[in-house]
């Protein structure tokens, strides 16, 4: 079992957001890309998480492939839509406003499309869905990124994990978020296997000429991961196309990076996102949606269950526990990741000297 520590959120956040500052990023920049990490260690998706915080964020912005601030200008609007370029800088910030705007335009007109290029990764593609709910509204929030999956029948990496979170809001409920890739699984859970010097599953990806290997080396170097699904036996051509359809609206219509052009580490990453916010009340009163969500989600839970099963989840559900029990109990960190924080505490200026608040397996 991986030994975790666990720190108090409040202090990770501020230790996060002072090693942004120590690049130049402007404060109420550095406390976005802060809350937007370490809520991804809260809710357990901990591949976004801090554990980025030196591998990529601090190495892009020390070598100049990312600006620490930028102007966030407006490409093109109507009452719907607007078009929005992030200037190469942090992708959370920028997609934080971006989706502030989104907002604001579906108050307005029942419904919004925002897309945003020339960014960076921006963390968990949930995050800027779930900020809709805080108003009432349903969430929707996607980016592509670094080419890691094949297309079926493909051997070449020419499409990212490329994420599609959804929120939509209920009554008594949790709301439901989906927060999903469009690959089998993250490059992270294939390196993972390597380092146990275990196999990995057959179908998680490919080897250098397009054929299904259980060797994570040959998937690492060289090879590629599969889209959700996997074979084609198994229908992975539609998380294929869930990937594709990312790219067409964050690369192509945002006019970012598409395919192979995003991301690099010798180049700006040029990643795009698009975000959609909708006005339930512009379809239907909201108190009839919010007890038909209702309504839905219980019929789920209170489903028969499996055998030796006693529980069905909501999509975001587990995270919204784990995310409770963060706040209180702690932050989970693995002891690589804290040690990696260390390194780049020191290397920024901004030293990590928090104190565990315990641990946990």
């Amino acid at each position: 079992m991986t030994r975790m520590l666990l720190f108090n959120s409040t202090e990770l956040r501020a230790f996060v957001a002072h090693f942004f500052e120590t690049y130049g990023v402007p404060a109420a920049d550095a406390a976005i890309a802060a809350d937007v990490l370490v809520a991804a260690d809260e809710r357990g998706v901990e591949s976004h998480g801090v554990i980025r915080l030196k591998s990529y964020y601090g190495s892009r912005l020390s070598a100049g492939l990312m600006l620490p601030q930028a102007e966030l200008r407006t490409l093109a609007e109507t009452p719907a839509t607007l078009a929005l370029d992030a200037g190469n800088t942090l992708g959370q910030p920028a997609a934080y406003r971006a989706m502030q705007r989104c907002m604001e335009k579906a108050h307005q007109s029942g419904l919004a499309l925002v897309t945003l290029r020339n960014s960076n990764h921006y963390g968990i593609a949930g995050y800027y869905a779930m900020m809709a709910l805080e108003q009432g509204l349903i969430g929707i929030s996607s980016t592509n990124s670094q080419p890691l999956v094949a297309p079926t029948y493909g051997r070449t990496r020419l499409l990212g994990t490329n994420p599609i979170a959804v929120a939509v809001p209920a009554g008594r409920n949790r709301p439901y978020v989906l927060d999903m890739a469009t690959s089998i699984v993250p490059i992270g859970r294939v390196t993972v296997f390597k380092q146990r010097g275990e196999d990995i599953p057959a179908g998680w990806g490919v080897d250098g000429d397009g054929h299904v290997t259980t060797d994570p080396d040959q998937v690492l170097n060289g090879g590629a991961l599969m889209p959700l699904g996997g074979v084609d036996l198994m229908r992975g051509y539609k998380g294929y196309g869930l990937a594709l359809l990312v790219d067409l609206f964050c690369g192509v219509l945002a006019g970012a990076g598409f395919g192979s052009q995003v991301g690099g580490t010798d180049r700006p990453a040029n990643v795009g996102h698009c975000f959609a916010a909708v006005r339930v009340d512009a379809f239907r009163p909201a108190a009839e949606f919010l007890s038909d969500m209702d309504a839905l989600i219980e019929e789920l839970k209170n489903a028969p269950k499996e055998l030796g099963q006693e529980r069905i989840y909501i999509h975001g559900e587990k995270e919204f526990e784990r995310a409770e029990a963060a706040r209180l109990n702690g932050v989970p960190l693995m002891e690589a990741t804290v040690a990696a924080l260390r390194s780049a505490g020191r290397e920024s200026g901004a030293p990590f000297d928090l104190t565990p608040l315990g641990e946990t397996a």
